[in-house]
């Protein structure tokens, strides 16, 4: 259930035995992936890394896992057409040229990219995107990245920031898109969704 102001949220159990070890974020959507494609159910994730890990206050720490220690949450799921193509996300989505020049759009499902808090309000269960959309200079471009170390990059006049359920995004020439750290090729249209409680990660 998705969470709700002052409403607890998840509960203690380990990793069942059916589930999957991810050390990314990349490794955790290669499950999920690889799951819908053989249309089985979502296998429940055990976080050792990756942005999601982090943001949900992972230590990375495999034997904390399969302990009375473990905490299990539901969790969000990105999904997102490209050129009308359906990919998967679990942390974020960043569709961005070299050097973030020109305009970028970024889609949080984690609070984390890298060392960067690009998404200080998002939360993993809220049934929300935190989107980010503009173009900056190249001053402001290097004043948002020192900022965004702690999330205080936003309001930025230069920034278009939403939370919300789906958007979508046209380019006037294909742009390289990265899902949860990985480059998964350059398209011109971006249609972004999520999938509430779509699956359970332990950490």
């Amino acid at each position: 259930m998705t969470i709700r102001k002052g409403e607890p949220w998840g509960e203690a159990a380990p990793l069942p035995a059916d589930g999957v070890v991810a050390t990314s974020d990349a490794e955790a959507r290669r499950a999920l992936v690889e799951a819908r494609a053989a249309k089985r159910p979502f296998p429940t994730i055990g976080l050792l890394g990756g942005d999601l890990c982090r943001t949900l206050g992972g230590q990375g720490d495999a034997a904390r896992l399969h302990s009375e220690e473990a905490m299990t949450f539901p969790v969000d799921l990105g999904e997102v057409l490209l050129d009308g193509r359906l990919h998967l996300f679990v942390a974020h989505l960043v569709a961005r040229r070299r050097f973030w020049q020109g305009r970028a759009v970024v889609a949080m499902n984690a609070a984390w990219l890298g060392e960067l808090d690009l998404g200080p309000k998002a939360h993993p269960d809220d049934g929300l995107l935190d989107i980010s959309e503009g173009a900056l200079s190249w001053r402001d471009r290097l004043e948002a990245r020192r900022r965004a170390r702690t999330g205080a990059h936003l309001p930025h006049p230069g920034i278009e920031v939403r939370r919300t359920k789906a958007a979508q995004f046209e380019f006037d020439r294909p742009v390289p898109v990265r899902l949860d750290g990985e480059l998964v090729g350059s398209f011109r249209s971006v249609s972004v969704r999520v999938e509430p409680d779509a699956f359970h990660v332990v950490v």
